[in-house]
Formats: C-alpha cells, structure tokens, sequence
C-alpha cells in the first residue's frame, strides 16, 4: 500500500516518530517504556529501524511488572525476548503497588518511579500513548468536570525530575498502529482488563469512541486536537499566573519563614478568575492538589474574614493561614 506521497505505512510511521522526536535528537539514549503491548512494540520498533539506519541515538527499553493479575507474570519474559531478537538491552522493574490515592494513581506512581531509577543523564524516556488514548482521556475527564489544565489530557512532553518524557505517538491513531504492527508480523501480549467495559475508560474505547465515530469518523482527531488547544490556553494561563504571583508575593513575615506570603490587598487587585488561576498555579508547582470547586468557597471566607481574627482554609494537602494583610 502506498500513500498520496509516495511513502509506504513503515516510511510514514518512521518520518513521523522521527519529526515528533526531533527536539530531542542529541539525547544519549532514547529509553522506550515497553509494556509489551501493541502501542509500545510498534514504537519500539520503529526506533530499532530508525537506529539501524543511524538516524537517531541508541535505543534501550524498560518494562515495569506491577504485580497485579496473574496474566501479568508472563509478560517480562515476552518483552525479554523480543528485546533479545531485535537487540535492545532490557531492564525489568518489579514493583509493589500501594493503593493510596486510588489503585490506578498508585500504580503510575511506582511505574514513574521505576522508569526514573533507570534513565541515566542526558537519557529520554518515551512513552507510546497514542491519538486515541489521547481522546479517551479528554472525554474521561470532561464527564467528571475538569477545567482547563485536565483538558489538556496526556502532554507530549514533560519533565520527570531532570528528564524528557515525550510521547511520539500521540498524534497517530491507534489504527495505524495495528496496520503497521501486522505489516511486519508483529506479536504482543494484551491485557484481559482492556476488554472490560465496567471499567470507565474502557467503556469510552469500546463503547463512546465508536459511536462517535459513526457520526464523525474524524471525532478520535478532533478530540485531540481540542486537547492541544486546552494545554495551549493552560500555557498563556501559566504566563498570566506567573506574572499575577510575582505581583502578590511579598517577603515572608518574619523573615524566617520557609514559605510564601502574599499580600491580600494585591490579591485582591485581581479579578477572581485571576485570583484562583494563580492559586492553582502556586499549587501545582508545589506539588500540591489544586483546590477543587467546592474548596474555593472557604478561600472567599479567608479573603474577607476579619484582620484580626485567625482565619483558615482547609485544603487537601494543606492550608492557607490570614494575619492581617498578609496570606
């Protein structure tokens, strides 16, 4: 099969994983976080094809074992191999998985934890999340009414402590990796758990996207593309909201204190919109959980409490203390 420009499924996969990858051509390594799944086995891959032609760093994987279901035990032994048979050197993390703040929430975070302890400086860790997974996020998190910020779904690039994580596939459909993945005979292994519909975000793949699709065969696309659109606008947020913070910050009263102060009399300034933007931009750069909707009522109340009294607003992960003007 050949497309409008000339270029087999293999060539166009390959150009666009490489275009995606650019910035971050000069890495030491490209470090593929391989599930044995499809998406991750396609990725891999096309990165093992991209080298051997010398077109991008060496490229190593790692597979994280959770500890989860029992159909998981056979999985490092799957990725051992195909990481032998096309020559990438493997690291396999075995992990155990907390259930604070949720199973899931858990599991990413011993899953990052791994994936750092095993890239090295001046390494890249990429991740295969695709277009579809992109979509899927973007309607998960719409039904449970996210503003902004979760809107702008899955990032193509982050940082993980010092390191680039960056995902070349998301604005690839997974269709195209299923094409390219039985081109080249590819196997993987898959998880029972992506079949159940009572889970939510298999309900929208299996159920939701397609029925979407009938209506708008292009939605998967679109959907992302929207995702774009909102992790832009949360771009010029933060710009706003640094400029905002720097205007309300003042030196700590006393001077000793480890932590910010702001003047209430300049917050104030702001609009509310302004106001809660640059709270939760003081949050997320602390690592804290941004308020929620029903948190913000307590952060009126602090605003307008008397100077003299002791004024408090609970959060999740903390609180905001009043003594006269200062926050």
């Amino acid at each position: 099969m050949l497309f409008a420009w000339g270029l087999t499924m293999s060539d166009n996969l390959l150009t666009r994983v490489l275009a995606a990858l650019a910035p971050w051509q000069e890495r030491s390594a490209w470090v593929v976080g391989f599930s044995g799944g499809l998406d991750s086995t396609v990725l891999l891959h096309v990165l093992v094809q991209a080298h051997a032609a010398q077109r991008c760093p060496p490229v190593r994987a790692v597979h994280v074992q959770h500890n989860l279901q029992a159909a998981a035990l056979a999985w490092p032994a799957h990725c051992a191999a195909q990481c032998a048979q096309w020559g990438v050197p493997l690291t396999v993390h075995s992990v155990t998985v907390g259930h604070e703040g949720g199973l899931e929430q858990a599991a990413r975070s011993a899953r990052y934890e791994a994936f750092q302890q095993s890239l090295n400086e001046g390494d890249a860790l990429l991740l295969a999340q695709h277009q579809d997974d992109q979509a899927e996020t973007v309607l998960f998190r719409l039904v449970r009414g996210s503003g902004v910020r979760g809107l702008a779904s899955i990032p193509k690039h982050r940082l993980l402590g010092e390191r680039d994580v960056v995902r070349p596939l998301l604005d690839i459909p997974r269709a195209l990796l299923e094409q390219y993945a039985q081109r080249h005979d590819l196997t993987w292994v898959e998880d029972p758990t992506n079949a159940q519909s009572d889970y939510s975000r298999n309900w929208l793949r299996h159920e939701a996207l397609p029925l979407l699709r009938q209506r708008w065969p292009q939605a998967g696309k679109a959907i992302a593309r929207a995702a774009s659109h909102c992790a832009e606008a949360q771009d010029l947020l933060d710009e706003v909201a640094l400029g905002d913070w720097r205007s309300i910050q003042v030196p700590a009263q006393p001077d000793w204190l480890a932590l910010p102060v702001l003047s209430r009399t300049q917050l104030m300034a702001l609009s509310s919109a302004r106001q809660r933007n640059v709270l939760r931009f003081w949050c997320e750069r602390m690592g804290l959980m941004a308020p929620d909707t029903q948190h913000w009522q307590g952060f009126d109340q602090l605003l307008h409490a008397r100077s003299d009294g002791q004024a408090r607003w609970e959060l999740t992960s903390g609180a905001w203390l009043r003594s006269g003007d200062f926050l």
